[in-house]
């Protein structure tokens, strides 16, 4: 019987040596984020609500209300109302892709890539990158938006990348909470109302209109609730002032939405992807 060559014996522990996830799994992720961003991109509702509406609500919040709350404020209106666009066009946003991801579990793409080898995880964490990207890219372009009608920075480059992180942080959470809902139920109009949601809370909500200027028994809510604490931070990040307690509170709103729905969505995510 011939004797095996540690030639051979080398080879046949190469091939049975098992292949390490994180690389694997890092390049399947970012193929299926690169598959999102190019539906996304050929999908009008997602480009007109994360790119057109926020820079056209923000002109027309400016041409509005701009100079009322100027004078009231005794500020600039847009370092309240540019962070706060930002943050309602990463809302938006994810209200249009959760309705994109209940198509796909419709035509049964879901199903399709789950009996595909590949990892369970790269999915879900496929969809957060995209989103990921999408919320940059909208704080883009409000940032941008709020520059030619006249927003500036005042802390200095870091204080721009720090800022255009608050909308990331705040977007995914809200992002996290449309998919979950996108696949527990069959109807849009519960996912699509979820940006209503914000909506309401945008007028009462600091970037809105000076915390002063609300009624005292409403006062509480404004200042406590999610958005305003992000526009606080990113005002602080622009103009100057105290960041690390409404920083803190929008990580600590963003860190607790994300471990509400962390159960629902891999479950949600196993059954849209199973039946």
């Amino acid at each position: 019987m011939p004797v095996p060559s540690s030639s051979d014996s080398s080879t046949r522990a190469h091939r049975t040596r098992p292949e390490n996830p994180l690389p694997s799994l890092l390049v399947q992720s970012s193929v299926q984020t690169q598959r999102l961003l190019i539906r996304w991109v050929h999908d009008p509702q997602t480009i007109v609500q994360a790119m057109l509406m926020p820079a056209g609500f923000l002109v027309t919040l400016n041409l509005v209300f701009g100079k009322a709350i100027s004078d009231a404020s005794g500020q600039s209106a847009l370092y309240g109302s540019v962070p706060m666009v930002a943050l309602v066009g990463a809302v938006f946003g994810a209200s249009a892709a959760g309705v994109s991801l209940m198509r796909e579990r419709a035509d049964g793409l879901l199903a399709r890539f789950w009996v595909l080898p590949i990892s369970r995880v790269s999915g879900p964490l496929a969809r957060l990158s995209a989103e990921m990207i999408r919320i940059l890219l909208t704080g883009l372009v409000v940032l941008s938006t709020g520059l030619v009608l006249g927003f500036r920075f005042q802390q200095g480059i870091l204080a721009i990348a720090a800022w255009l992180l608050v909308p990331v942080a705040f977007g995914i959470a809200f992002a996290v909470l449309v998919t979950t809902l996108a696949l527990h139920v069959v109807n849009t109009v519960l996912v699509e109302a979820s940006g209503l949601v914000i909506t309401l809370l945008v007028f009462f909500c600091t970037g809105f209109v000076p915390l002063a200027h609300y009624p005292p028994c409403l006062q509480p809510l404004v200042a406590h609730q999610p958005l305003s604490y992000a526009v606080e931070a990113m005002r602080a990040l622009s103009l100057g002032g105290s960041v690390l307690t409404p920083m803190v509170a929008t990580l600590l709103w963003s860190a607790g939405t994300i471990a509400a729905c962390a159960v629902p969505l891999v479950t949600g995510y196993r059954r849209a992807s199973t039946h």
